[in-house]
C-alpha cells in the first residue's frame, strides 16, 4: 500500500490486537474512511499476550481485505500508541466502543494519551448494531466450539481460522 503524504491532522490512526479482526473492526474502519482521507491500521504488537495469529499473519489478513483502498495503511506497532501517532504524523485515534463497559477504559486510555500528547484527538466511534456484542476473543471460542462464524469475520479471516485450528488439533 503506498504511504500517503496526508497532512497530519487529516491522519487517523485505528490500532488494536485484531486477533482476528472481524467485521465490527472492518465497519468502524469503513466508517472511519468516510471522516478522513488516511487511516493507518495499528496492529498491537505484544511478545507478552499470547495471541493466535502472529502479528506478520494478522497484517497480512487486514491487508488482504483492504487491498484494494489505497488510503488505508497497516502497520505493526508496539510501545505507546501517542509515539507511533508522532511518528506516522497522526492527530486522531479512532477507537470503537461496543458497550458501556468498553467505555470506562477508552476513557482513561484517551485521558492518558492527551496527557502525554496533547495534539492528539480521540474519537469514539460505535459500530452497527448488528455488531455491538462481537469480539475477537468470542470469534475464536465460538470458532472452537464448532460454530460458524461466516457472518462475524471476513471471509480470509474464516479461512485462516480453519488453516490455523487444522494444524491446532
Amino acid at each position: 500500500m503506498k504511504k500517503s503524504r496526508t497532512p497530519m491532522e487529516k491522519r487517523a490512526i485505528y490500532p488494536g490486537s485484531f486477533d482476528p479482526i472481524t467485521n465490527g473492526h472492518v465497519d468502524i474502519i469503513l466508517r472511519g474512511e468516510k471522516l478522513f482521507p488516511h487511516i493507518l491500521i495499528a496492529v498491537l504488537e505484544n511478545p507478552k499476550k499470547k495471541t493466535l495469529f502472529s502479528t506478520a499473519e494478522r497484517i497480512k489478513i487486514i491487508r488482504e481485505i483492504f487491498k484494494d483502498h489505497s488510503h488505508i495503511e497497516v502497520r505493526a506497532f508496539r510501545g505507546l500508541l501517542v509515539e507511533f501517532a508522532k511518528k506516522h504524523y497522526a492527530r486522531i485515534v479512532i477507537r470503537g466502543l461496543r458497550a458501556v463497559s468498553d467505555f470506562e477504559y477508552e476513557f482513561q486510555m484517551a485521558l492518558m494519551n492527551k496527557k502525554i500528547n496533547p495534539t492528539v484527538e480521540t474519537i469514539f466511534m460505535m459500530p452497527s448494531v448488528k455488531y455491538t456484542f462481537l469480539s475477537s476473543s468470542l470469534v475464536k471460542e465460538v470458532f472452537a466450539l464448532g460454530g460458524c462464524v461466516s457472518d462475524l469475520v471476513p471471509l480470509v479471516v474464516e479461512k485462516r481460522l480453519h488453516e490455523k485450528f487444522q494444524k491446532l488439533k
